[in-house]
């Protein structure tokens, strides 16, 4: 003879869904917080704004023209115009399908541009592109 309790014999459940919610609340704080711990080395520049603009996805070699004329090769070392160059042929040299990047305050001299624009090519690169800020519509 069977004697009936009043106990519920049914096994406790874990309950996943929150802890799901726990997991990804704190993967989320940690992916925010570490963006803070890098230490970002840039320099403050006024880029000219265009319309189209394109996203350049592979490893690029930085080219920045400051407003006082400096010229700045991978945002480390300043150069003066027959240094780009050869510093430039020592890039292509290492890797030929190096792409440039040219990065120009608003306010500098059109004529550096060009003329750094003229060294890039007599240099052999065949991958140039100016970086400018989205124009706001």
């Amino acid at each position: 003879m069977k004697i009936s309790t009043l106990r519920n014999d049914r096994k406790p459940k874990l309950m996943i869904i929150p802890m799901i919610d726990i997991i990804f609340f704190l993967l989320v704080f940690f992916m925010m917080s570490t963006l803070y711990m890098v230490e970002q080395h840039t320099i403050p520049l006024n880029l000219p704004q265009a319309s189209a603009q394109t996203v350049q996805t592979e490893e690029s070699i930085s080219i920045t023209v400051l407003p006082s004329g400096n010229v700045l090769f991978n945002n480390e070392e300043e150069l003066t115009l027959p240094m780009l160059k050869k510093r430039t042929q020592l890039a292509l040299h290492n890797n030929k399908e190096s792409a440039f990047v040219l990065h120009s305050d608003k306010q500098a001299e059109y004529g550096k541009v060009v003329a750094i624009l003229d060294e890039l090519k007599l240099a052999g690169v065949t991958k140039i592109a100016i970086a400018t800020d989205r124009k706001e519509r």
